[in-house]
């Protein structure tokens, strides 16, 4: 998969990650770039295609299939945190969480799947997908979650030639995680990581040293790492 002459579409495209994929694709040569918020007029990264999103309501992702349609990389980089845990949360946040992080994302790649054979999917995970951390529970359950959909689409798209990537990350200086006092990676680099990742056909991107720690945890007594975390 080549970013050069690629279609591609950023979901979340108004901050953050999601606007910096949004101006990287267009430096590397993206043909074009469809950039999608639920206020699309929020958008300002220029040369990029405004597309209205909200990628909870299916009406709202079909209309942006049938807009889209001559898409080959879909960014699925929308995503909430609202701080929720799973016993003390509200159920309906925890739901929302769910919503927007798994079925959000599961939704878009149903209806993009057809026209993307040959493309590729990069869905923007978390190194929360391997771990808990009191706080975030909702928003770990979500991205563990969207990481096995990520394995498991991967094997439905194989036979179209589609590459199904992960992007997995720890804290990013994005508004998302203003309140966090601890190391930060850059948005550029996150963004930089996952695009030559996409065109090294990789499977799972690792974007920063906390994340490859975490990974690496899972083969260890969990005892270890929680002790650590403590």
């Amino acid at each position: 998969m080549q970013i050069s002459g690629a279609i591609a579409l950023v979901t979340g495209a108004n901050r953050g990650i999601g606007r910096e994929f949004a101006a990287q694709l267009i430096e590397r040569g993206a043909t074009k770039v469809y950039a999608a918020a639920r206020r699309p007029e929020s958008i300002d990264v220029p040369g990029v295609v405004p597309l209205r999103l909200d990628i909870t309501d299916p009406d709202s992702i079909a209309a942006a299939a049938s807009t889209a349609n001559d898409v080959t990389l879909l960014i699925n980089n929308a995503g909430i945190s609202t701080g929720a845990n799973l016993i003390s949360g509200d159920l309906d946040t925890i739901r929302r969480e769910m919503d927007t992080n798994f079925w959000g994302t599961l939704g878009m790649i149903r209806a993009f799947a057809p026209q993307l054979a040959g493309g590729a999917v990069l869905n923007v995970l978390s190194a929360l997908s391997w771990f808990a951390y009191d706080g975030a529970g909702a928003y770990g359950a979500a991205k563990a979650a969207t990481w096995n959909l990520t394995n498991g689409v991967r094997l439905e798209l194989a036979a179209q030639q589609t590459l199904v990537t992960g992007l997995h990350l720890g804290a990013a200086d994005t508004d998302m995680m203003a309140d966090y006092q601890g190391p930060k990676i850059a948005p550029a680099d996150v963004v930089k990581a996952a695009l030559d990742g996409i065109e090294a056909g990789k499977l799972e991107v690792v974007a920063d040293e906390w994340s490859a720690h975490v990974k690496a945890s899972l083969a260890k007594d969990p005892s270890e790492f929680y002790t650590q975390l403590a």
